[in-house]
């Protein structure tokens, strides 16, 4: 199961009988998920622009999954007792596909604030006790690509030659007067200064892909917890292989 993407060191984690279930039930659905995120990629460039929201390389993991017709979904479920209606609750999904009328469940968390995994553990729980969905999917940040966030954002600084605001400013990287002020007090300060591209990628990476954000981590704490149960779920953590750096070429 997931051989290609085992071998990019990607993570997965199964609940509730979840592997059983989908691969006695549910085989080309693997075969889905496995194909969209075969060749997913995202530019170091990609990483550092996208910032507080998607990367394109989640936009076109998006794209593929609608291809393969994994479509946005709303579930309106109503509640009629003796013909009056007691209680309408809707569920948003951004990932639905049917298959033989089972549904399958995907949302994916790029980098959202981490109570977006409640939202989606909680609508995943109710859809399936509904008898709306088979399998919730979830799809983050794994840990090895959390853990290698700075390494990655210090090593782009590094190779772009990132010494100054003005640096930044070639690269359309813009700083609030804040960020500003954060990266000069440890460049300037007395003791044990760094430098400035040190400096610059401690204060992005911990504003934008901090600890409170959607990864691997806090994802597992809330499976951990029960949130979630019993729905069956899949949880796909994306490694650092999915992060990629252009070539140099040397110059004539």
């Amino acid at each position: 199961m997931f051989d290609k993407l085992t071998q990019r060191s990607f993570q997965f984690h199964f609940v509730s009988h979840a592997a059983a279930i989908l691969k006695n039930d549910f085989p080309t659905a693997l075969d889905d998920i496995e194909t969209a995120l075969a060749d997913l990629t995202v530019p170091i460039a990609e990483l550092i622009g996208s910032g507080g929201g998607e990367s394109k390389g989640t936009q076109r993991l998006r794209h593929k999954l609608s291809d393969l017709e994994w479509k946005k979904h709303i579930f309106d479920i109503r509640k009629i007792i003796n013909g009056v209606e007691r209680e309408a609750v809707s569920h948003e999904v951004d990932h639905v596909k049917s298959y033989d009328g089972d549904m399958i469940a995907l949302e994916i968390e790029w980098n959202n604030k981490d109570p977006f995994f409640d939202r989606d553990l909680d609508n995943f729980k109710r859809l399936h006790a509904e008898g709306a969905i088979s399998v919730g999917v979830v799809i983050t940040r794994g840990t090895t690509l959390q853990e290698r966030m700075k390494e990655f954002v210090l090593r782009f600084a590094k190779e772009n030659k990132v010494m100054s605001f003005e640096d930044l400013e070639r690269l359309d990287i813009q700083l609030t007067k804040r960020k500003r002020a954060e990266i000069e007090s440890r460049t300037k300060r007395a003791k044990a200064p760094v430098s400035f591209a040190e400096a610059w990628t401690d204060n992005f990476v911990s504003d934008k892909y901090g600890e409170s954000t959607t990864h691997w981590r806090k994802l597992m704490d809330r499976v951990n917890r029960g949130v979630g149960n019993p729905c069956p779920l899949l949880l796909i953590g994306l490694p650092a292989e999915i992060v990629s750096f252009p070539r140099k070429t040397g110059k004539n």
